[in-house]
């Protein structure tokens, strides 16, 4: 092998080559961003149309339909996903992931554009926005005062915090939640207008053109220019009363006169409280490339600034971070790593029992991690859990190339070779199958890396991560180590004399490998035994399989807890407030014992009065003796008897997966709304009996009461009166219209008409609104011309994939797992809905349903690349086939370990089983590697096989053991993350220790069944050398040629 040839001959160079390494790996890594997953967001593009006052089946059938019939034919589309609101059409629009969401944004603006002229002339031109779902705050701040009101704190925020914080590196704009903006409210009260004989119309046009800013030009003399400036803006509530809006005669009629005019605020519908005070909330958006860590670095030190200027009666307080939990968990997977590292290394010295050769796998250790951050930086991945957890899971594997070559040359030099020349021989004897390991074991990353859909993205840092290590690994075990040990190893001590240890344990060893040797001559001669055994073990397999619990992710302890809370629609604020803080009265006693450190709860939001959610905040893992997970089941005991909302409690999911809907979301489309809602009723009906599904609930409700207002046409053209009149007039009376703005301390506010609050209270006031007529005359009352009735409707239409759809959601009470929910949704439908119903997927259920076909075919593909790149290595087909025969005894190892454990077969413990494809497969290619070597210098199939698996039975034992040792550290994990990291540890503890055992007998048992039917490697270029040499061949000489070092 010419690498190790080269470093043992040139020592210094073979150093180099290492510092190279280390020195490139510590400059990728300082400039690697940290974050808790890697950037997956999928590419969502949306659309949003404003159809003020339209009803949501008119904006149904006139814009969205229309928008969708548009942008279905680009190409690319995972998912359609629209719904239709009174007055509002939104369309999401999800790509698949190797979309760039420049482009696919361009094509929906082109497709758009197509359609624009068969949209109504009075709604507004469609808005077309790249949703970057990283567009939701990873900071919540809070104001809280006991002297200011929320209206003078969200101006404080606004004008003081805002700005100092937006600036900082890496934020990409500041939120304000439970904002409550200064405007000037002007109460128009209808009686006073009537008798005034004024309409709202001509209110709002006095507003208009008494309320301007125009420049007036310039003054220019011979010497001097002045600017003019015509001072028409109104700045203060005194101007607004004082507006004359009308002149009758000598009378002036001032705005005052027929408005209550006041300060007040935009819109009252959000409220915001943090631990059960009123407080104004400050969301800080990253930008989506920008370090989580680092930005809230620079927040918090912000914010110790600002804390010296704020006045004396106003709190800052940080009531949320994301930042917490990758922290946490970063630390967590960094201490695991350390014990990981410790652990290998102690295992090592155990089994070599002298610190020379202990260094040489312990300085590989470091260069292979940091080696491995040169691939990173260069794909352009981040720092975050994933890639963290493959470099744990590194550490057990870039030891093992090492020890292999390692054990390898002391042996030669415990045999009687002087090191130099054993590091040389014994180099060339593993350099083969160091590399067939470090291919196998890459080639079973890759097929990780190329999953498809958000897991594959996700997880395919995770499998470069390894891959990478892997590779540097065994470039540093074919230079730096044996260079190293042809300086450092010496021959081990003969006598027992004054190493009592060594010789103890010299003993114990001896004595597992003639035990070893001796159970291995009986299973070669009782191979149906083994094989068996083999079988049985594949049965269990199968039996297993079906009965484990299947998720996406397993629920993480995040120290958060999340409640929506939906009201029943048409609520007002004051209703979902008055249930909320019921809520809270229960849950915040949790702040006093020590458990939770933050609450937050928002109602109105998304401006929307029947939508709160509460945030629960956990004191940090160390601290706290329940897991998250308890405590959300008290929570819902504790809420289940408030009875005028619906509040569902939910352990954020873990995998990047965005938002607080529930993991069941199970989606039944069909022709039309009618039969689409008879369907979901029947189906939650049924799906109520089942005790295990939470909260079961559909996003249909024709619940909203609503006022039909119908116009007489003939009348109102009669009287002289446009649709538009009567339309716009009700708007601005009922709803609220923005008129025009006013400057205070150098900011623009708006002011904002709208009715009395006593005069819109019911459905009758609205008869009492006057009309003027086009050409001027009487005023004229609205219920002249339209009848009022009220009605239920259904406030939201669903679109999914262009149908008719509703989303049934609901939670899974502990203990039950989301495969066998879907199943028994899916068997539901199968039995009570016609044919005719299409039935889908959204949200968790949606990625664990893409997730899990995907990974079979990773596995198969993981295989059959295994299999291939064995063969062309041991140029065989037969030798390949021997080792990949003792695979699915390790995934039977793995499925016992999570069953025995309790864990679901999720992401991670899929991985994990993946992953032991490679592992598996190494301790493979050490045996039959070595009974090869025997056969080409003649010994017969059996006692190859004997000879070679013997000297093989120590570096099997032992780099399984430090893999082992490695993955330990991942099981007993605690604290934040530590879910998913024991799934994937159980599978290696598992799988590793129950296949090794049973490796170490069956692949020699198939080897002697097959191996007999395989050449060696070498055959055909024996077969020239004999060609070659024969007499035909040319000159034979027959002079015996002079043996070199090369020749063993």
């Amino acid at each position: 092998m010419v690498l190790s040839d080269v470093s043992i001959k040139r020592p210094v160079f073979a150093t180099v080559l290492s510092l190279l390494i280390v020195v490139f790996g510590v400059a990728a890594l300082l400039g690697l961003p940290v974050r808790e997953y890697p950037d997956i967001d999928p590419p969502v593009v949306s659309v949003s149309t404003d159809y003020t006052g339209a009803a949501a089946e008119v904006v149904d059938t006139q814009i969205t339909q229309v928008i969708e019939g548009a942008i279905s034919g680009i190409e690319g589309i995972r998912s359609i996903e629209s719904s239709t609101e009174q007055g509002e059409s939104r369309t999401s629009i999800e790509f698949d992931t190797s979309r760039d969401v420049d482009i696919a944004a361009n094509d929906v603006r082109d497709a758009v554009s197509r359609v624009l002229n068969q949209l109504p002339d009075e709604a507004d031109p469609p808005v077309v926005q790249k949703a970057d779902s990283d567009a939701r705050p990873m900071m919540w701040i809070t104001l809280i005062s006991d002297v200011w009101d929320s209206a003078e704190l969200s101006d404080f925020a606004d004008r003081v915090l805002a700005d100092r914080l937006s600036v900082l590196d890496g934020v990409a704009d500041v939120r304000i939640g439970g904002e409550r903006r200064y405007a000037i409210r002007v109460w128009l009260d209808r009686t006073r207008l009537a008798a005034r004989n004024i309409t709202v119309a001509e209110v709002e046009q006095a507003l208009r053109q008494n309320n301007v800013e125009l420049p007036a030009g310039s003054v220019d003399s011979s010497t001097r220019n002045f600017t003019v400036r015509a001072e028409g803006r109104l700045s203060n509530v005194e101007d607004f009363r004082n507006l004359v809006i009308r002149r009758d005669g000598n009378d002036l009629l001032r705005l005052g006169e027929v408005a209550n005019v006041q300060v007040g605020v935009e819109s009252d519908v959000g409220r915001l409280r943090a631990n059960g005070e009123t407080a104004i909330g400050m969301g800080v958006i990253r930008q989506s490339k920008a370090n989580t860590v680092a930005v809230s670095d620079a927040v918090k030190a912000e914010l110790v600034k600002i804390r010296e200027t704020l006045p004396p009666e106003v709190r800052i307080a940080e009531s949320y971070d994301e930042s917490v939990f990758i922290r946490a968990s970063i630390k967590e997977v960094l201490t695991t790593l350390a014990i990981a590292v410790s652990l290998v290394i102690l295992v090592i010295f155990l089994f070599l029992r002298s610190w020379r050769a202990t260094l040489i796998p312990a300085v590989t250790i470091p260069v292979a991690v940091i080696g491995a951050f040169i691939g990173l930086g260069f794909l352009g991945f981040s720092i975050n859990v994933l890639t963290l957890l493959a470099i744990i899971l590194a550490i057990g594997l870039v030891v093992d190339d090492a020890i292999v070559m390692l054990e390898n040359i002391q042996r030669r030099i415990d045999e009687g070779e002087p090191p130099l020349l054993a590091a040389y021989r014994g180099a060339k004897q593993v350099a083969f199958a160091v590399i067939a390991t470090t291919l196998t074991l890459v080639a079973v990353f890759v097929p990780i890396s190329f999953m498809g859909g958000n897991v594959g993205r996700l997880f395919a840092e995770f499998g470069f991560t390894l891959a990478a290590a892997v590779v540097v690994s065994s470039l540093v075990a074919l230079t730096l180590a044996p260079m190293l040990c042809s300086k450092w190893l010496r021959h081990s001590p003969e006598s027992a004399e004054g190493h009592r240890l060594w010789a103890f344990s010299e003993r114990i060893l001896n004595g597992l490998t003639n035990g070893y040797q001796r159970m291995l001559r009986f299973s070669l001669n009782q191979p149906g035994l083994l094989l068996g055994l083999g079988i049985v073990g594949l049965i269990v397999a199968v039996v297993i399989f079906p009965r484990l619990p299947q998720e996406l992710a397993p629920t993480e302890d995040r120290g958060v807890i999340i409640m929506p809370v939906s009201a029943p629609r048409g609520s007002t604020v004051e209703f979902t407030d008055h249930f909320v803080k019921q809520a809270e009265e229960r849950l915040l006693p949790y702040l006093d014992d020590g458990i939770a450190e933050r609450f937050l709860s928002i109602v109105g939001f998304r401006d929307e009065e029947d939508n709160a959610f509460m945030i629960m905040g956990l004191v940090p893992w160390e601290q706290r003796e329940i897991k998250q997970q308890q405590v959300t089941t008290e929570i819902r005991d504790k809420l289940s008897d408030i009875s005028g909302v619906r509040i569902s409690v939910i352990n954020p999911p873990g995998l990047g997966q965005r938002g607080f809907n529930q993991p069941v979301e199970f989606v039944i489309a069909g022709p039309d709304y009618e039969s689409v809602q008879a369907w979901s009723e029947e189906i939650v009906e049924r799906a109520k009996e089942n005790p295990n599904l939470l909260n079961v609930d559909t996003d249909f409700e024709l619940t909203r009461p609503e006022l039909k207002v119908n116009i007489d046409r003939d009348r109102a053209a009669d009287l002289d009166i446009t649709i538009e009149d009567v339309g716009l007039t009700l708007q601005t009376m009922l709803a609220s219209r923005q008129v025009t703005t006013y400057l205070d301390r150098g900011r623009e506010y708006d002011v904002i008409i709208q009715a009395d609050d006593a005069d819109r209270a019911t459905p009758g006031d609205m008869e009492q609104i006057f009309l003027r007529p086009r050409a001027g005359g009487e005023l004229i009352p609205l219920k002249a011309l339209v009848s009022v009735e009220e009605i239920g409707a259904n406030p939201d239409l669903r679109r999914i994939d262009r149908l008719p759809a509703v989303v049934v959601s609901a939670s899974l009470a502990e203990g039950y797992d989301l495969g066998s929910a879907l199943t028994y949704l899916n068997n539901l439908a199968v039995d009570n809905l016609p044919p005719e119903a299409r039935l889908s997927y959204k949200g968790l259920s949606q990625e664990f349903q893409d997730s899990s076909a995907a990974i079979y075919l990773t596995f198969g593909l993981a295989f059959i690349i295994v299999f291939l790149v064995l063969a062309a290595q041991f140029e065989s087909w037969i030798h390949p086939l021997i080792i990949m025969l003792s695979v699915p005894l390790a995934v039977t190892g793995a499925l016992i370990a999570l069953a025995w454990s309790g864990i679901s077969l999720n992401i991670y413990s899929q991985i994990g089983i993946i992953m032991l494809l490679g592992l598996m497969a190494k301790n493979g290619i050490l045996i039959v590697e070595f009974a090869n070597q025997l056969r080409d210098k003649g010994y017969e199939v059996k006692e190859a096989i004997l000879e070679g698996a013997s000297l093989r039975f120590r570096p099997v034992l032992m780099t399984t053991i430090s893999t082992v040792f490695g993955a330990v550290p991942l099981v007993i994990a605690t604290g934040a993350g530590a879910e998913s990291r024991a799934a994937i540890g159980m599978v290696i503890l598992g799988g590793l220790i129950f296949a090794t055992t049973l490796t170490l007998f069956i692949i020699p048992v198939l080897y002697n069944l097959l191996a007999r039917f395989a050449k060696s490697s070498n055959a055909v270029e024996q077969e020239l050398e004999r060609l070659a040499a024969g007499p035909s061949g040319g000159s034979s000489s027959a002079a015996v040629p002079q043996r070199k070092a090369d020749d063993f």
